[in-house]
């Protein structure tokens, strides 16, 4: 089919949720929670930290898979551990994705963001890479980070003249990080939206 990542809902220039899958020297497959950021119609970045099996394998065998789900049990057990082996097709994809597609590697360059929790230099890869195949099982939209910040932002502010100074410090703290992930990897709409509640937050009373 068409290779065109806004054929699953990705734009240039943001970053998605997925579960990459890759193989090492022995065909054993691993799953692992990786953010993706769109750079075009049939191009990705991602940025992984050394020492993660996902990019020993990436710079082993210099292609990887990366599948599109909104399914929590997936991204769990990914995360927890590696996915039972009869989770995985047998292109490597997992059974249970709506889409995927395959990516072939065209380079590596270290790279580290002062804002990173970890900031050794050369902890991190940025890998960027061409999308060579694309199954759509069923329709999807990638899953972005950055509209379940605002929803849990909204939720808070609905709450905030309801609780005691303690909790609205609490909800403060957490709009500062969502909105910290929506500047991250957001897009026009989420910003805005998040600009708009920190213009009532200002009218409150509160410094943000």
């Amino acid at each position: 089919m068409e290779i065109d990542l806004t054929l699953i809902g990705m734009e240039k220039g943001m970053q998605y949720e997925t579960i990459i899958t890759t193989t090492d020297e022995k065909n054993i497959p691993n799953a692992a929670p990786i953010g993706v950021l769109c750079s075009g119609r049939d191009m990705i970045l991602n940025r992984i930290f050394k020492g993660r099996h996902t990019l020993e394998n990436i710079i082993s065998q210099r292609e990887f898979t990366v599948n599109i789900t909104h399914d929590p049990e997936l991204f769990t057990l990914s995360t927890i551990g590696n996915l039972p082996s009869d989770y995985f097709s047998n292109d490597n994809s997992i059974k249970g994705a709506d889409a995927y597609f395959k990516c072939e590697v065209i380079s590596l360059k270290e790279a580290v963001k002062q804002s990173d929790p970890i900031r050794k230099k050369g902890e991190a890869i940025v890998i960027k890479s061409k999308v060579t195949d694309m199954v759509i099982r069923r329709e999807v939209k990638a899953f972005n980070r950055a509209f379940s910040c605002v929803i849990e932002t909204l939720a808070n502010f609905t709450r905030f003249d309801l609780v005691d100074e303690t909790k609205k410090q609490y909800y403060l703290s957490r709009f500062t990080e969502c909105s910290r992930v929506v500047n991250k990897v957001g897009g026009k709409e989420e910003k805005q939206a998040m600009g708009e509640i920190k213009k009532e937050l200002i009218k409150k009373g509160y410094e943000i």
